[in-house]
């Protein structure tokens, strides 16, 4: 068999897309290996998978001075150390890193070894992550024909980004079931990411009162965000965090209003979900989901509405405004050429065994 060590970790965003190349890799007689942080978020979803899964010594690297910068540093030589005890051992043909800081180590390990790299960048311009690997990788695989131009002297591929199987599968009565609803109201889907937002949260409970006459809304809120006092509340279902349950909410919904990140992005491209997207400001972030959201608006994908603009009042009317033009985005988004890009990335991965 071929062997491939896979890596990507912190948050949901580097450990998904890998979760979805699992089933091809393995029907493509590859054994899989995964590389993260000893305590990460990927561990348990990798370990539910059943991949082997390793554990390193990993730091984060800050855009900020700060003086845990400096003893990070010592943590990611030791997870060097680590990652290069655990591919000798291992003997890869190819490492495919999906990004986040606990790949640093194991893309630098992978060049030390001349093990051939494969990296994916989700969104338009490289996190500091990717920025540090690219220039030990032999290719790239990209979401956004806009990468291109802030990639330089490597090859890039515009493969999509792999999206999980089962999210096509979903089944909304199976939905309908979780969140307990009744009648033939539409369904608006709003989520903020796996970590929540604040704002978000709060400008949609002030206009629940107003959306629930002609909406049943779904909410995931994000760890820590449950508001017990709107439990009792008909038409309305919150959740911190959906997993195995995720397909079938977004089968049974007409309708998302979503942050920026660019693996729900193109998971709502594939599936054909019209959406309004809520890019994380710039204050909070590098800026890659303004970029984002900005490209899929110019495409004709997304209503984008920007959080300095978010009010309860004006929240309604845009969801008003994208429920009575669903049809336009749905049009726009089956006129794309980009899908699904796990069989593109595979294609590239295998370029490079």
């Amino acid at each position: 068999m071929k062997k491939i060590v896979m890596t990507g970790g912190g948050t949901a965003g580097h450990v998904t897309p890998n979760i979805a190349l699992f089933k091809t890799l393995k029907d493509k007689n590859f054994k899989i290996y995964y590389i993260g942080s000893k305590n990460g978020m990927e561990k348990e979803l990798i370990e539910k998978e059943s991949i082997p899964y390793h554990g390193i010594s990993s730091g984060k690297m800050r855009r900020y001075f700060d003086i845990k910068n400096f003893t990070d540093a010592f943590r990611v030589v030791k997870g060097f150390a680590q990652c290069v005890s655990l591919l000798k051992r291992i003997e890869p043909d190819v490492v495919f890193s999906k990004g986040g800081f606990v790949s640093v180590p194991v893309v630098m390990a992978a060049r030390f070894l001349n093990i051939p790299i494969v990296l994916h960048e989700s969104d338009i311009t490289p996190g500091l992550a990717n920025r540090i690997t690219t220039p030990f990788a032999k290719a790239v695989c990209a979401s956004f024909p806009e990468t291109q131009a802030h990639i330089k002297n490597k090859q890039v591929f515009l493969t999509g980004t792999p999206i999980r199987k089962a999210l096509f599968e979903g089944k909304a009565d199976i939905g309908l079931s979780i969140c307990g609803f009744e009648g033939a109201k539409p369904v608006l889907l709003v989520m903020g990411g796996s970590q929540g937002s604040a704002r978000l949260n709060s400008v949609l409970r002030e206009a629940l009162d107003s959306l629930l006459k002609s909406y049943h809304i779904v909410h995931l809120c994000g760890k820590n965000n449950f508001d017990e006092s709107l439990q009792a509340v008909q038409g309305y279902a919150q959740f911190e965090y959906l997993n195995d349950e995720l397909p079938h909410i977004l089968a049974l919904s007409d309708i998302v209003v979503s942050r920026a990140g660019a693996n729900s992005i193109f998971e709502f491209l594939a599936l054909k979900k019209p959406h309004m997207l809520i890019p994380l400001p710039r204050a909070q972030s590098r800026g890659d989901q303004i970029l984002n959201a900005d490209s899929f608006e110019k495409q004709g994908f997304s209503k984008v509405m920007q959080e300095e603009n978010l009010n309860p009042a004006d929240f309604l009317l845009e969801v008003i405004d994208l429920y009575s033009q669903r049809d336009k985005y749905i049009n726009a988004m089956e006129q794309s050429p980009i899908q699904n890009g796990v069989e593109e990335v595979f294609r590239v991965i295998s370029k490079y065994v």
